[in-house]
């Protein structure tokens, strides 16, 4: 970095520091800095607060920190009219208008399809411009319910898929900004998604998860993500990496959040088969009954030392998650210790989900593109063209596009491969959770998604602490499909316990 370049930094950085001590709305006493969902329609009621304030404080914070941090890739033009039909809505106490996500703000993914005056883009230039056919599963319940799409979160380009790309950066957005340190990674592929809801630029956001983009983001930004179970939410209108592994999830500041935007966006979508088998695990009455502070009382979580507990010497995590095990124990769970996955270095070393997901990829893009309105591009061989084309714009010097050009090479999906992962999810995962009757398993950061990710599973990160110079980390709780409601209990029970998360601090 040149002294000129570090100088403009640290002036920035100044000035975000004194621009975002705004905290209230003018006139008003209510913070929203780290206020809940539930905080806003209590202010809602009591008059405190619209929903046109919120988007216009949100807007502001954008506009002085995206600049830095790139999480937000574009803000909807129509935020604010949707903000005046939510007040409208509540003002004439409409059905469901103090409640759920009605009159709340929240950022989508930029892989997430809006039919509207927005770009779905995954961020990349050659699907700038492009129309999608209607808007997407998720984003049809989120209309219902009232929530205000404010706008597109920033991602690792193509979800990662590319090539050698850095986590966080896209073509369009450019290189996403990890608000506690700046200069570390703010982890991929829902990165924007992450650091806009840690650094207060929106209420809540929804990510997407083929292998770890929610739960790796939620762990380096200290924010709190939902992996759902493989079908709970409609991945339709989402532009696929593998329907095998691809999920729909929130990222929010707090599990109740995160929950309230659960109950919104799960259910079944006929454009999405799988959602038809997984929709049987959504409980009467939804998620938001299972946020017990008392979640952990009597709950069986699995400890697997090797490989998630084994940390470099003179690191702060064995103390750390030492004293994270005694809370849990506190809180009345019993911890069933030195557990072991019988196929754990075939799942990290040779299980094939790399080659599966090439070959998924592919024909799954080439659908999506296919039923695109406008595009002016209609194959991954299309994309592959256009990047070499205008090769300076996506960074193909810088970058390359590897990942591409293999999945271009597959032809078809290889079903042993398929077979084999579906094995080794059998007999190490589910084999482990059923032999030891365990309602979830505890590791660290995100080191359990492709355990988690091959088999369809889901899991939950929660803060769990700072490194010294600052850097988040998070725990995760993983666990059986449609165990989401003992997942809530005890991501719940952990955080009310520990109450870890604190807000940014933009460190360089």
């Amino acid at each position: 970095m040149s002294i000129h370049s570090h100088a403009s930094t640290l002036f920035l950085l100044l000035l975000v520091l004194l621009l975002s001590e705004t905290n209230a709305v003018k006139g008003h006493a209510f913070p929203i800095k780290e206020a809940t969902v539930h905080d806003f329609h209590m202010a809602f009621k009591q008059n405190k607060l619209t929903s046109r304030q919120l988007v216009e404080f949100y807007l502001g914070q954008i506009h002085i920190l995206n600049p830095i941090l790139h999480g937000v890739i574009e803000v909807n033009p129509d935020a604010l009219l949707q903000a005046d039909k939510a007040d409208y809505e509540r003002k004439a106490k409409f059905a469901g208008s103090l409640m759920g996500l009605h009159g709340i703000p929240i950022l989508l993914k930029d892989n997430i399809a809006t039919k509207d005056k927005m770009n779905t883009t995954a961020g990349s230039f050659a699907l700038l411009k492009s129309a999608v056919p209607r808007d997407a599963g998720v984003v049809r319940r989120l209309r219902k319910a009232g929530a205000i799409i404010l706008g597109k979160a920033s991602m690792s380009e193509w979800a990662g898929s590319r090539g050698n790309c850095p986590a966080g950066w896209s073509a369009r957005a450019g290189q996403g900004r990890n608000p506690y340190v700046l200069s570390a990674t703010p982890c991929g592929s829902s990165s924007g998604s992450a650091i806009s809801v840690a650094a207060n630029l929106v209420a809540v956001t929804l990510g997407t998860e083929t292998d770890g983009s929610i739960l790796c983001p939620s762990h380096f930004n200290s924010v709190v993500g939902i992996k759902p179970t493989l079908g709970l939410t409609s991945r339709a209108g989402v532009v696929p990496f593998s329907p095998r592994q691809d999920s729909v999830g929130p990222i929010c500041r707090t599990v109740s959040d995160a929950v309230e935007v659960l109950d919104v966006i799960a259910g079944f979508d006929h454009r999405d088969e799988a959602t038809r088998t997984a929709s049987k695990y959504i409980p009467r009455g939804g998620y938001k009954q299972f946020l017990k502070a008392n979640g952990l009382k009597g709950k069986r979580l699995g400890i697997v030392r090797n490989p998630f507990f084994v940390f470099e010497n003179g690191s702060v995590l064995p103390q750390v998650f030492e004293n994270h095990f005694h809370t849990l124990r506190q809180g009345g769970a019993i911890l069933v210790d030195n557990l072991e996955i019988a196929n754990i270095n075939v799942i990290f070393g040779s299980s094939g989900e790399e080659e599966a997901l090439e070959a998924e990829f592919k024909i799954f893009l080439n659908a999506y593109l296919k039923e695109l309105v406008a595009s002016s591009v209609r194959t991954l061989s299309d994309v592959i063209a256009f990047n070499n084309k205008f090769s300076h714009l996506e960074k193909i010097k810088e970058y390359g596009q590897d990942s591409f050009l293999q999945a271009e090479a597959t032809n078809g999906i290889n079903k042993k491969t398929l077979l084999k992962l579906a094995r080794l999810s059998q007999n190490g995962f589910v084999k482990l959770m059923k032999e030891h009757k365990l309602d979830a398993l505890v590791t660290p950061g995100s080191d359990i998604s492709s355990v988690l990710a091959i088999g369809g599973f889901p899991g939950i990160s929660v803060p769990a602490g700072y490194y010294s110079k600052g850097i988040p980390f998070g725990i995760c709780f993983g666990g059986l499909k449609g165990s989401e409601p003992k997942l809530i209990e005890i991501a719940y029970s952990f955080e009310q316990a520990t109450k870890i998360r604190k807000p940014p601090s933009f460190k360089p």
